[in-house]
This record gives C-alpha cells, sequence and structure tokens, in this order.
C-alpha cells in the first residue's frame, strides 16, 4: 500500500483519481482549497478508512510523509483560472515549488499534471512532446498557460539540482461526471444548455477543432505515467480523434433530443483554432491507448448531468 497525495483532488479529475487509488489499495490524502474543488464529488470516499481530506491552500506549506504526489492543484477552465490571474500563477510556481520541495523532503516521486495549453495556438498539427508552442505570454490566458510552462521548468531544475523524480503529464481537453456546471468548459456548456432546452452558444464558426479524453481513460494514463519507470516525460494524454465544435454541438442535441438552436458569437482573444495530440509516445513508453469513444463518453455524461440537474431541483 502506498501513501500517496492528490493535490486538487475535490476537482474533477482529482476525484476521478483519488477513486481510482483507494480501488487499487492506496492509501489517499487529498488536499484542496475549493476554489474549484467540490466536497460533494469526494463525498462518498469520506467513509474510507484509507482516504484522508485536507482543506489547504498549496501556495502555503505543508508537511506530510508520502510516497507519491499527484499535483492537479489549479483551476483549470479559462472562466476559473482568469478569474484570479495572479493566483493561477502562484499555484503553478509558489505551489509547484511547496510540492516539490515535499517529495525531496519525503524522496517521494512527483507527478505535475501539465495541459496541452502550452503549445497554446499551435502552428503545428497534431502536437508532438517536442513542440515549443506558440503562446501569448501576456494574454488573458497566460496565468494559465505560462503558469504551466514555468512549472514544467521548476519540474526539471529540482531533477537537474536535486534529483527529483518526476514525471510530467500534458493533458488534453478531459470530460466525464463530476464536470462543474460553472465551469464553463464546451461539453459542460453544451450539455446543459440542450438538456435545458436554452440556444447553444458556440464562440467563432465553430470549425475550431479540439480532441475530448473521457475521463476514465484520463486517469489510467495518469496513474500508468506515476509508475513507469525511467521515463519522466513530458508526455501527451488524451483522445487524438478530433472533432469540430460544430459537430460537438449538433452531437449533443442529437444525443440528448434536445430542440435547441445553435448561435454564434466572437471567437475569444487567443483560443486555439486546432488542438489534437500526437500520442505516439504514451502508445509506445506507457501502452496507454484512451478505449471510450465520444458516443458512449457523451451518453455517460449527458446521464450525469440529467440525474444532478434533476436533485438541484428539488
Amino acid at each position: 500500500m502506498a501513501k500517496i497525495l492528490v493535490t486538487g483532488g475535490a476537482g474533477f479529475i482529482g476525484s476521478h483519481l483519488c477513486e481510482y487509488l483507494l480501488d487499487k489499495g492506496d492509501e489517499v490524502i487529498c488536499i484542496d482549497n475549493f476554489f474549484t474543488g467540490q466536497k460533494k464529488n469526494i463525498q462518498p470516499l469520506l467513509s474510507n478508512k484509507n482516504f484522508e481530506l485536507i482543506r489547504h491552500d498549496i501556495t502555503f506549506p505543508i508537511f506530510l510523509e508520502v510516497d507519491q504526489i499527484y499535483n492537479l492543484a489549479c483551476p483549470a477552465s479559462p472562466i476559473h483560472y482568469q478569474k484570479n490571474p495572479v493566483k493561477t500563477i502562484k499555484l503553478s510556481t509558489v505551489g509547484m515549488v511547496n510540492m516539490l520541495g515535499m517529495a525531496r523532503r519525503c524522496n517521494a516521486r512527483i507527478l505535475q499534471a501539465s495541459t496541452s495549453e502550452v503549445y497554446g495556438d499551435p502552428k503545428e498539427h497534431p502536437q508532438k512532446e517536442e513542440y515549443w508552442g506558440n503562446v501569448n505570454p501576456i494574454g488573458p490566458r497566460s496565468c494559465y498557460d505560462e503558469g504551466k510552462r514555468v512549472s514544467e521548468s521548476l519540474m526539471y531544475a529540482y531533477k537537474l539540482q536535486n534529483k527529483a523524480d518526476i514525471r510530467i503529464v500534458r493533458i488534453f481537453n478531459t470530460y466525464g461526471p463530476k464536470m462543474a456546471f460553472n465551469d464553463g468548459r464546451v461539453v459542460s456548456n453544451f450539455i446543459l444548455q440542450a438538456l435545458r432546452g436554452e440556444d447553444i452558444t458556440i464562440y467563432g464558426k465553430g470549425d475550431q477543432t479540439r480532441s475530448f479524453c473521457f475521463v476514465s481513460d484520463m486517469v489510467k494514463g495518469i496513474v500508468t505515467m506515476m509508475n513507469t519507470e525511467n521515463f519522466d516525460g513530458p508526455v501527451n494524454l488524451g483522445n487524438p480523434v478530433e472533432n469540430t465544435i460544430l459537430e460537438l454541438a449538433e452531437k449533443i442535441i442529437k444525443l440528448t433530443g434536445s430542440k435547441s438552436k445553435i448561435v454564434f458569437k466572437d471567437l475569444p482573444q487567443d483560443d486555439p483554432v486546432r488542438r489534437k495530440p500526437d500520442i505516439s509516445l504514451a502508445k509506445r513508453r506507457l501502452k496507454w491507448n484512451p478505449e471510450i469513444g465520444i458516443d458512449e463518453g457523451l451518453n455517460t455524461t449527458i446521464d450525469w448531468f440529467k440525474k444532478e440537474l434533476i436533485n438541484s431541483e428539488k
């Protein structure tokens, strides 16, 4: 049994990760400041004797004894990370240093949840790990994009200087149950608008693309990377099947049986036009490949949102 810390463990991916690790027989400490994480995401885990919840902000030091650290603490949707951009940067810098310091003291392996946003609005397609990216360092998204780029730099600086045992995953668009209603991400937005019979809002012409990975596939990839020897990454994790935003909206309308109409608005600044991971490295080194197709994943996610909407209206 390993003793594992998951920062941001009450968030969307973090809560699924905590559940997966507990099912595997590990002891899990979850840290979250509940800026975007939700206690209901981990409520079923609180009765598990191997689970511990600590309300804490990792920009302040904390001293724990653990074997592994999964660092997922950072708002991941533009609506949230732009709300407090200074805090977002601090999580990826000061918070990263605090977690690396803990890893050094405990001799623990640490995995950083980086992001496809390090590639910015990419001029290379699909994106390989060797691509350095095309990021606006002073744009409205830079607090997240550049913050995550610095967090990767810090990981490698600690490896070089302190021989830290590091792992880096670059997470592409992920969806599934437990997505927050108000996170502003395209999948949750479209599903909620469709279920409520509201207009579905597309920014731009809808020809921009994303690649959507179901959360259970993502969690398996993250855990596999953490437990792979002699490979620290970075490695892309995502589903390489590319969809336009318009295709996604039409698919969700069909799957929900909604009468929603599609409306178009101006594209936000620095919004990437195309996003698709090259996962050749993950296939080769991790033997990982996403298994859940978009229709299956969306149906599961839609069912979860339906239940949540019913519960919220009681």
